[in-house]
């Protein structure tokens, strides 16, 4: 666990279509799974470890959902900052 640095935490929403199903909640567990600090990601009172994909897809985040990004490390800001382009993005759907 990489718990050394600073936390940043960020909070987004979802807007594609059909949320944060399998392929864009695997992307996101890739993306996570890149870096070196403890991730995590909160809706409501549920809090998942964002480099688990059963973790992650156990937050049922359907569109319009807004997710907590928690990042722990030595590379926390860029964590945060891949994570929510990638959410801003839409995860490159349409």
């Amino acid at each position: 666990m990489a718990t050394a640095g600073k936390t940043i935490t960020r909070v987004v929403q979802i807007n594609n279509r059909l949320g944060l199903h399998a392929r864009p909640a695997m992307t996101f567990v890739d993306i996570a799974n890149s870096f070196a600090s403890d991730i995590h990601v909160r809706k409501g009172e549920q809090v998942v470890d964002a480099k688990s994909i059963m973790q992650l897809m156990m937050l049922a985040a359907g569109k319009g959902t807004q997710l907590q990004i928690e990042a722990t490390g030595p590379d926390a800001s860029e964590a945060i900052e891949s994570l929510c382009d990638l959410v801003m993005s839409n995860f490159d759907e349409n």
